[in-house]
């Protein structure tokens, strides 16, 4: 796995996936936006990743949409707006393989995470940050509407009143203001806090069954757009396959013995 914007680590059943495209503040291009979803989906189908961590190498986590490679080559009529939606699907699909990746996603955010990168983190299981982040839902500011996921999923984690504040006055919100509205679960210090506490979280996460967590995910993500009943239908389904996993036989027979479990993901 080779990566031109992307810096890939796996270690004790983590990946830290880096957001490298240092020179643009991870300004998101196509192709930058392909490699995001790329390792995404890559890293679901890996048994070795359990738990994945997104930070980034560059002074803030992200610059926004790139918006020069987002419109080249656009032209007004009929055909060139229908080219241009194909042309930018990988924007989409990196918010959806983060969302869609089986494994819990941290997003371990520092500095400035504007427009795109608001998108990228809404579509995270867990956000912590540092002081020094600031968030922006930028595109009322240059004529667009967010339309890469941030406008339905930023409701069902901060609630419509905030979503609605966020996207209609393209303001700066603070890291505190972020905490307050239940964007971020927790605001360290300093960076080289906040990515010990990723790496703290992404480890409990890890320790437990890989296959209760993917079933886990999965009921989460679907309950979001049913009803209570049919959620909890697809639970139980779920819970119909774990019961014959070697990992739940491993949870009672450590429970006996006094000692931690060793989950195999089996």
């Amino acid at each position: 796995m080779t990566y031109k914007y992307i810096e890939l680590e796996i270690k004790d059943f983590i990946a830290t996936v880096t957001l490298a495209r240092e020179k643009s503040l991870n300004a998101l291009s196509l192709d930058f936006a392909a490699e995001i979803a790329g390792v995404f989906k890559t890293l679901g189908s890996m048994d070795e990743v359990r738990a994945i961590i997104l930070q980034s190498k560059a002074r803030i986590f992200c610059a926004g949409l790139d918006l020069k490679d987002a419109v080249s080559g656009f032209n007004d009529s009929a055909k060139g707006v229908f080219n241009a939606i194909k042309k930018i699907q990988p924007l989409f699909d990196c918010c959806n393989a983060i969302e869609e990746c089986p494994k819990p996603v941290i997003a371990a955010i520092h500095g400035k995470c504007i427009g795109g990168g608001l998108d990228l983190i809404s579509a995270c299981d867990i956000r912590i940050c540092s002081e020094d982040a600031i968030f922006c839902l930028k595109e009322a500011n240059i004529g667009l509407v967010a339309d890469m996921g941030a406008l339905q999923r930023l409701p069902l984690i901060i609630g419509q009143g905030f979503a609605r504040e966020m996207a209609y006055t393209a303001g700066n919100y603070t890291a505190l203001k972020a905490e307050k509205m239940g964007l971020v679960a927790e605001v360290y210090a300093d960076k080289d806090a906040l990515m010990k506490a990723a790496q703290q979280l992404a480890r409990q996460i890890a320790t437990n069954a890989p296959l209760a967590i993917q079933c886990t995910k999965e009921v989460l993500n679907f309950s979001r757009y049913t009803s209570v009943t049919e959620g909890m239908v697809l639970a139980i389904q779920k819970n119909m396959f774990l019961m014959t996993s070697v990992d739940l036989k491993e949870a009672f027979i450590s429970f006996m013995e006094k000692r931690a479990p060793n989950f195999k993901g089996e």
